[in-house]
């Protein structure tokens, strides 16, 4: 057997169902996240993307390790092995989750969704340098076209926002790069899709909350003017829960499916955010050319869709 059919084969032999299931399960917390973030981020203006982060990792540690000792699900106790069996997952998974919450919070949803599209791209490329993957070239004409309607949308987006942009295109590259080496560590004899969860969490929220601490993002925290505020309050503890949702339902998704198959099913879900976005948020700045990009490239992803 080679190593391509090798890796092929166990995608291959779950069946529809459960890869269906894991994909609208996956395509809804990632809808419901974004909108709970930006809500916080940005309605709110809570002042640090990072301490929200740190939040979503205690969640998914707590949740996790609770479940552990109720033997409702079962990971590897620690060792000092596990964060070589783990490398470079929690470095990626941390710049993942920073990017994307800075980015959310910098972006309007629209212009945001769009270019998360090169996340696709990108894990196509890996695949095949990592995973030793092959595609045909009707998935490769479909991706890149999609991400032609992109260049579109972003080339006249008047809320331009150069911050933004570099941290939306960083969380391309992490969220590629994290999906495609989540999918090749989740060996069920060694960390399972459970420990892969747990200790990528485990290992980086102390060395992110020292950084928060150092930038004086916790300071910034301590004296957010909306604790009291029962609905931001209420919505910053359902962005740490779904944080925990999306994280478990990426991992789901990418070991049913694909990791290039986790990154494009969420092109549907983002053209009902991106439309929201205009809407909720108040960043989003109106001109005919940046709206009839964002419609072209909505029109092109629903057609190429099929194909990938």
């Amino acid at each position: 057997m080679s190593a391509r059919q090798a890796e092929e084969e166990p995608a291959a032999a779950h069946p529809p169902l459960p890869r269906l299931l894991s994909a609208f399960f996956y395509g809804t917390c990632s809808f419901l996240i974004v909108l709970v973030n930006k809500t916080v981020l940005t309605t709110y203006r809570f002042p640090s993307p990072m301490v929200l982060g740190i939040g979503q990792m205690a969640t998914t540690i707590l949740i996790l390790y609770v479940s552990k000792l109720n033997k409702i699900v079962h990971f590897p106790d620690f060792d000092k092995s596990i964060l070589m069996k783990l490398f470079p997952l929690p470095l990626l998974y941390v710049g993942n989750h920073i990017s994307g919450l800075t980015s959310t919070s910098k972006l309007s949803l629209p212009m945001f969704t769009v270019l998360r599209k090169f996340t696709i791209p990108l894990t196509l490329l890996l695949e095949i340098i990592i995973l030793g993957k092959r595609y045909s070239l009707g998935i490769i004409v479909s991706i890149f076209t999609i991400i032609l309607g992109a260049f579109i949308a972003a080339g006249s987006d008047l809320s331009f926002n150069l911050e933004g942009y570099i941290f939306v295109l960083l969380n391309d590259i992490f969220t590629a790069a994290n999906g495609v080496y989540t999918k090749q560590k989740m060996d069920p004899k060694e960390l399972g899709k459970y420990g892969v969860l747990f200790y990528n969490a485990y290992f980086m929220v102390i060395p992110t909350m020292i950084i928060s601490f150092s930038t004086g993002d916790l300071q910034q925290v301590t004296d957010f003017k909306h604790w009291t505020n029962f609905l931001f309050l209420f919505q910053f503890l359902l962005s740490c829960f779904m944080g925990f949702l999306l994280m478990y339902s990426t991992v789901l998704c990418s070991h049913y499916n694909s990791a290039l198959t986790t990154s494009v099913v969420g092109a549907i879900k983002n053209i009902s955010i991106a439309y929201i976005g205009m809407l909720v948020g108040g960043d989003y700045i109106f001109s005919i050319l940046n709206f009839i990009g964002l419609n072209i490239w909505y029109c092109i992803t629903i057609f190429c869709q099929p194909y990938i």
